[in-house]
């Protein structure tokens, strides 16, 4: 019997996140998407060999396309409401092929100031050796803010949907009507909601991307990095030529070419191809597994996240939740509009002991597993100034709001009652130690 995908968008999250990767082609289908394990696939003859380098249908080597890795890419297209979306190695390497493919030295990135360290280090360091200069914004959520930081040599607004650790809800409509004036791509990294809680496309971005290691695979047992595009690139601005200049040999340009998908275009066929970030085939195998239970996994860690964010509330070892689900934060009306199904599972706690209270909390937990990642299935901690934060200085510190007994939690599905007793015995510790 044959299968067949959803035809219409109109079809709910979790068919869609099971569904769409299926393809209608003729034939026996295995209802698991099969693995591509293959360095290259076979041409049928000389003739098709020149047809796919001339109009790049069909496959040749797995650096270029492979069946596994696009049936993630439809997917996740399909879930956050884009017109194609591109797998790479890693989150990272989403973010580098995306930036690296569309700025050139010369460029500006203006970028909103809570950021995943990895993501802030990269502007600072790697791009700007290349010569492509980013301001940031600390008041992310005043559009004035980000037409002052915008200069004539600006390509990209850059902000995360819910910020690591800080948890701080971006305004994406704001900076969206910000980068349309300007015609400047807005770019968000949305990992930490997930399709199933937030589409920033639906709020005026052009670009997502995400680390797929993270919820979409879901159990840390895999990196991977998704690019999703709108598919509503205009080359009338002129700010990105590569896009818009005829080819080397006096070819049609790639926005002739593809038109509104003329950026992902480039960074599929241009940049990723050249910069080599291949997502292996088992990876990309194991990131559409994890896909198929996300909306699952995200509901109920998103409620466990609000369930332990209220407990460590009320306890007189914590100075301050950072969680936008609280009805005390001041970010709770920003994430009753953007994130109504849930306001996401990682975010950070201040202890009033501050370093020694922080170790001696983390020590003692049984349950939360210590490690940098985010997203698992399992939760886990981490102590962000003496690791993720440690390269950056006290006052820089304290300006993003990462204080010496500061903690990172990204909360699992485990029963909440255990997190909770878990978190108890931490506490207890403190005050053993006090």
């Amino acid at each position: 019997m044959t299968v067949h995908p959803p035809t219409q968008r109109t079809a709910g999250f979790a068919t869609r996140q099971l569904h769409s990767a299926a393809t209608t082609d003729a034939g026996p289908r295995p209802r698991a998407t099969p693995i591509y394990l293959t360095a290259g696939f076979v041409h049928d003859d000389f003739d098709q060999a020149v047809d796919h380098f001339s109009t790049g249908d069909g496959y040749s080597y797995t650096r270029v396309a492979n069946p596994t890795a696009e049936a993630v890419e439809r997917t996740v297209a399909d879930l956050e409401g884009g017109a194609d979306a591109l797998l790479v190695g890693s989150g990272q390497a989403a973010l580098a092929v995306t930036i690296l493919g569309l700025l050139s030295a010369g460029d500006h990135v203006v970028s909103a100031s809570s950021l995943y360290e990895g993501t802030r280090g990269f502007f600072l360091e790697n791009a700007a050796q290349l010569g492509i200069q980013t301001d940031f914004v600390t008041d992310a959520n005043n559009p004035a803010a980000w037409e002052r930081a915008i200069r004539p040599t600006t390509r990209a607004l850059f902000v995360e949907s819910i910020p690591n650790p800080k948890n701080d809800i971006v305004d994406l409509a704001a900076v969206a009507s910000v980068a349309r004036e300007h015609g400047i791509p807005f770019i968000v990294d949305n990992t930490l909601a997930t399709p199933y809680l937030l589409r920033p496309i639906e709020h005026g971005a052009d670009i997502v991307i995400h680390s797929a290691s993270k919820f979409l695979a879901g159990h840390g047992a895999v990196l991977g990095g998704v690019i999703v595009d709108n598919g509503r690139f205009e080359a009338s601005r002129g700010f990105f030529p590569q896009l818009s200049a005829p080819g080397r040999l006096g070819s049609p340009s790639i926005a002739e070419r593809t038109g509104g998908l003329a950026r992902l275009a480039y960074l599929r066929d241009v940049a990723a191809l050249r910069f080599g970030p291949t997502a292996s085939p088992i990876n990309a195998f194991l990131i559409g597994q994890g896909i198929e239970t996300l909306s699952l996994r995200v509901q109920r860690q998103s409620a466990n996240a609000l369930g332990v964010a209220r407990w460590l509330e009320q306890q007189l070892e914590v100075h301050s939740v950072d969680y936008s689900g609280l009805e005390s934060n001041p970010f709770h009306a920003l994430a009753q509009r953007y994130l109504p199904d849930g306001q996401g599972s990682v975010f950070s706690f201040t202890l009033r002991g501050g370093a020694e209270a922080a170790r001696t909390f983390v020590d003692a937990l049984e349950v939360f597993t210590h490690m940098t990642h985010l997203g698992d299935v399992r939760s886990l901690i981490l102590h962000p100034s003496t690791t993720s934060h440690t390269q950056r200085s006290d006052e820089e510190r304290s300006q993003a709001g990462i204080w010496p007994g500061t903690l990172r939690v990204s909360i699992g599905i485990e029963d909440l009652p255990d997190l909770v007793d878990d978190l108890a015995r931490g506490l207890a510790a403190v005050r053993a130690a006090g």
